[in-house]
């Protein structure tokens, strides 16, 4: 079990795909059969650089603010993972990379070489922290609900699923590409069935 003794994994995709419903699921899910179940939300919406950004209109992505995320994406799930027998994320490291090469200049100063560096330390750590990404290839209207976190990648859907499913695979953990189309239900029975296949909890 990579952290300590916590299963982790994550459930990943493009905007819209229903990870933040599925992450609640399924950690309501494991309660309910009584193991140490947890998971954590998506960093994004409780960043200052990204509330300033999406919300008040104050500037753009910047190198600052994905850095950030993804000091976030690190340390949130340690802290998470300590007493639990489960821990279920709201997207990776790997996440907040494809997204960061979409919305930032390359030809800016340092750019590159952070982001060449956070890729390496994601190939590095990933295997090392995650058993399973779920990969969620569902593509829902980024506008029902009147999320305003998403406003400013409205346009980026596609291509941030394919980023984001190619960053995670270059990392090697083993990907979960669920079926399109299932109840959150079916979602939910579906994980916990390749879960137990894998025998990565002890009830």
């Amino acid at each position: 079990m990579p952290i300590r003794e916590c299963a982790v994994i994550a459930v990943e995709g493009t905007q819209a795909a229903g990870k933040t419903t599925l992450v609640h699921a399924l950690t309501a899910h494991y309660r309910g059969q009584s193991i140490g179940a947890t998971c954590t939300g998506e960093p994004a919406r409780t960043s200052p650089f990204m509330e300033a950004i999406v919300l008040h209109e104050e500037g753009n992505f910047d190198l600052v603010a994905e850095l950030d995320l993804l000091a976030q994406h690190l340390t949130v799930p340690l802290r998470a993972a300590r007493h639990h027998q489960l821990l279920i994320t709201d997207k990776t490291p790997a996440n907040v990379l494809a997204l960061a090469r979409l919305v930032l200049d390359p030809s800016e100063p340092g750019v590159g070489s952070v982001l060449a560096s956070a890729e390496s330390l994601c190939r590095a750590w990933m295997p090392l922290a995650y058993d399973a990404v779920v990969y969620c290839r569902d593509k829902y209207d980024q506008k029902a609900g009147g999320d305003r976190m998403r406003e400013k990648v409205l346009s980026l859907q596609d291509e941030a699923d394919r980023a984001i499913l190619d960053a995670c695979k270059r990392t090697g953990v083993p990907i979960l590409e669920m079926p399109l189309g299932l109840s959150i239900d079916e979602r939910v029975q579906w994980v916990a069935a390749q879960v137990d296949q894998r025998g990565l909890i002890t009830i």
